[in-house]
């Protein structure tokens, strides 16, 4: 079988649409079956992420994700339940980032949210027991530097891996503030679905038509169980601080306004459903934020005081200020960002001709749950296109070296596996050769 990049792990954040009766049945593992729509977005989703794999390793990766899942069941490799719906949680909540509001969600894709939860739901849950699988099986596989070496060694002068053009960038970020206005505009609205609670309406049936959170919305605010220090401290204190059956007045925390219901009370845990209002930062003025970075540019620069001591006293972002300011590649665990269109635009455009120390104007910043305000980037260290060499490159190339050690580890389960499940292919797909040695 072929050594290919397994794409089971890509995210989930879109489904087959429009194939209506069209779609039909092309391999049957164990008692799992791959749709002609699975493999058709996965090719798609491959190219939005550079990959650009064909129907025939698409299909493959399919049959191998299938496989592991009916392997697991085989040797009792389990997901936590809390695991499934916490990722159900987060990929129904970066649904809302990108499409903006359900009812954008639900023109997209032609389904209820409940019905798309519900698929949802499926899909996350076979997807991280492919990945536990997978985990499982490749978790003890390394690589020496001798292996590296060796690896570097196997491929030829005229076919090394161009490394782009990467930088490595820190932040300083200052978040629109909510006026008092808009504040109050939206205590009034939560009050006011309180007061229908208390005069007899449904808390759960309000929670579907108004609150904002994704994850908890189709269940009426339901958010299960959870264990003290789990949630934002705001909302745990008022959570557990209230009898079982209270409803509290509006709290306030990064996610938004809340009232909350707490449920039931055992031990260290908390059952709890809540309407989640969040405000609409577009409004938000950004006059405020640009004076401030502004002024710290300035010291910055007059060498008044370091970047890294500006982000921790000053920067609204928690997620960097630890590491002083410095941004996270999300998809790769890197702090070396590619240096091309992959970027962000506007920061692209920023820090594209600075060097190194330089620090760009204020520019328009959203985070990833959806708030606005402005940062102020600078350029830690900036590496040009090139070849690669063992030098410069050694984790990438010994990132390689993994993957590839990998792969033909997931290779030699999959010949062994194939033995113990049965599969039957569409004739459609047979060409793609998915059996042979």
């Amino acid at each position: 079988m072929k050594n290919i990049l397994i794409l089971i792990l890509l995210p989930i954040l879109s489904m087959a649409q429009g194939l209506g009766n069209a779609d039909k049945i092309i391999a049957k593992v164990d008692n799992y079956y791959i749709l002609q729509s699975e493999v058709m977005t996965l090719v798609q989703r491959s190219k939005e992420n550079g990959q650009a794999v064909d129907k025939c390793q698409a299909f493959e990766s399919l049959v191998i994700q299938k496989l592991m899942v009916a392997k697991a069941e085989i040797d009792s490799v389990i997901v936590d339940d809390d695991m499934i719906k916490n990722q159900l949680d987060a990929r129904m909540q970066e649904m809302s980032r990108i499409y903006g509001n359900e009812k954008n969600i639900v023109a997209q894709f032609g389904k209820s949210i409940e019905t798309l939860k519900s698929e949802l739901k499926g899909q996350v849950k076979e997807q991280l027991t492919a990945e536990k699988m997978r985990n499982t099986i490749t978790e003890k596989l390394n690589v020496t530097p001798e292996e590296v070496s060796d690896f570097f060694e196997t491929i030829p002068k005229d076919s090394l891996p161009v490394i782009p053009a990467e930088v490595t960038l820190s932040q300083l970020v200052k978040l629109a503030k909510i006026t008092r206005d808009q504040k109050s505009e939206l205590i009034n609205k939560l009050n006011g679905i309180r007061d229908r609670i208390i005069a007899g309406e449904n808390f759960a049936d309000l929670a579907k038509e108004y609150s904002e959170d994704p994850g908890s919305q189709a269940q009426g605010g339901d958010l299960g169980f959870a264990k003290r220090g789990q949630m934002v401290g705001e909302f745990e204190a008022t959570a557990m601080a209230q009898d079982s059956g209270a409803i509290s007045g509006v709290v306030e925390t990064d996610y938004g306004f809340h009232i909350i219901q707490t449920l039931e009370m055992r031990g260290q845990e908390y059952h709890a459903r809540h309407i989640l209002i969040r405000p609409d930062y577009a409004r938000f003025d950004l006059t405020d934020s640009k004076k401030v970075l502004d002024s710290l540019k300035i010291l910055i620069e007059a060498d008044s005081v370091k970047f890294q001591k500006a982000v921790k006293l000053h920067s609204d972002d928690k997620a960097t200020n630890e590491a002083g300011g410095i941004i996270l590649d999300q998809e790769t665990g890197s702090y070396a960002l590619p240096l091309d269109l992959s970027m962000e635009p506007n920061l692209y455009l920023s820090i594209s001709s600075l060097k190194v120390n330089e620090i760009t104007k204020p520019i328009n910043y959203r985070t990833p749950d959806g708030k606005t305000g402005m940062r102020i980037v600078m350029v830690k260290e900036k590496k040009p296109e090139h070849t690669a060499n063992l030098r410069d490159d050694f984790e990438k190339l010994k990132s390689y070296a993994l993957n590839q050690k990998q792969a033909k580890t997931i290779d030699k389960w999959f010949k062994e596996a194939i033995a113990e499940v049965y599969i039957k292919i569409d004739p459609e797909y047979e060409y793609c050769n998915l059996f042979q040695q």
